[in-house]
């Protein structure tokens, strides 16, 4: 039998079914422990304004989702089998408002986009998180790219979030090196359930081809997020409403990384920051990364 290794771009639009998650404290102190953010907003509960999630938690939220995609597509002319060929390529997070625990969150979705690519199709999922009253907490596009899948047309283009782009700069605003312990990936794996074998499994990670067990791609987003919220928003993750960035190469446990600030742009209304993030081998290993604070 001949495996399917095409997708058909009129395909955008597929809805998924709905998922229904409870926030609670535990879980947001466990995420920013597990990228090792001390920031006493996601622990001091003592706090008159209790605690909010990192920036990047809604990733945590959604992963049971994404993580099982092929459970979760609600139709039966999707090839739900080829998504199990998913690599996360990009990420876009609007936060609408702070993630905080007791809220009870129904999140609604679908395949928003459908694109051709050199590597073969870039498949783009909206979810969007909502109070049980319908208020907007977050809307996520998370970008898959289906290696060899090759795309028959292209659909959904308008429908992805459009990024400021970073004007041609001469050198970094400033850079800032965090060393990876090597039992990070088990500690966020563990403390996120977002689980997959590459992360945690030697044996798998050598059987896909790769040279060791791979840091997860949000963790090292969520530390470059931890970085600019320090270093440029004073400590306040509140102000973050969006980020995004292209996963772009690989970080191994046991070695260090290089968050950068490329480019700073004030606007009326909050600021844009553009970052990169570099490996121990001066490889680019998160790209087109863009915050927009208040």
């Amino acid at each position: 039998m001949t495996c399917r290794s095409n997708i058909a771009s009129q395909l955008a639009g597929t809805p998924l079914k709905n998922y229904e998650s409870e926030i609670s404290w535990r879980k947001i102190m466990n995420y920013a422990a597990a990228v090792g953010d001390n920031n006493p907003v996601y622990f001091n509960d003592e706090s008159p304004e209790g605690i909010i999630a990192h920036p990047v938690f809604p990733v945590a939220v959604t992963w049971n989702i994404v993580g099982s995609i092929q459970k979760f597509i609600d139709s039966d002319n999707f090839p739900a089998e080829l998504l199990l060929t998913q690599v996360h390529y990009t990420e876009h997070l609007e936060i609408h408002k702070p993630v905080t625990p007791g809220q009870k969150l129904i999140i609604t979705g679908k395949i928003a986009a459908i694109l051709p690519h050199r590597a073969g199709t870039h498949v783009v999922i909206r979810l969007d998180a909502l109070e049980k009253d319908g208020d907007p907490v977050f809307t996520e596009h998370v970008g898959a790219m289906l290696r060899g899948v090759e795309c028959v047309g292209s659909a959904g283009e308008d429908c992805i979030p459009v990024v400021p782009k970073l004007a041609e700069s001469s050198e970094n605003l400033w850079e800032s090196s965090i060393s990876i312990n090597p039992i990070m990936p088990f500690v966020y794996d563990g403390c996120t359930d977002i689980v997959f074998p590459i992360h945690t499994s030697k044996k798998f990670a050598h059987q896909v081809g790769l040279p060791d067990i791979i840091l997860q791609g949000t963790a090292t987003l969520a530390m470059a997020v931890t970085e600019l919220v320090n270093r440029e928003l004073d400590g306040h993750p509140i102000k973050v409403k969006s980020i995004s960035c292209r996963f772009t190469g690989m970080v191994l446990p046991g070695t260090d990384i290089s968050v950068r600030l490329l480019g700073e742009k004030k606007l009326e209304n909050g600021k844009n920051l553009f970052f990169d993030v570099i490996n121990s081998n001066g490889e680019r290993v998160i790209g087109c990364g863009h915050l927009f604070a208040v």
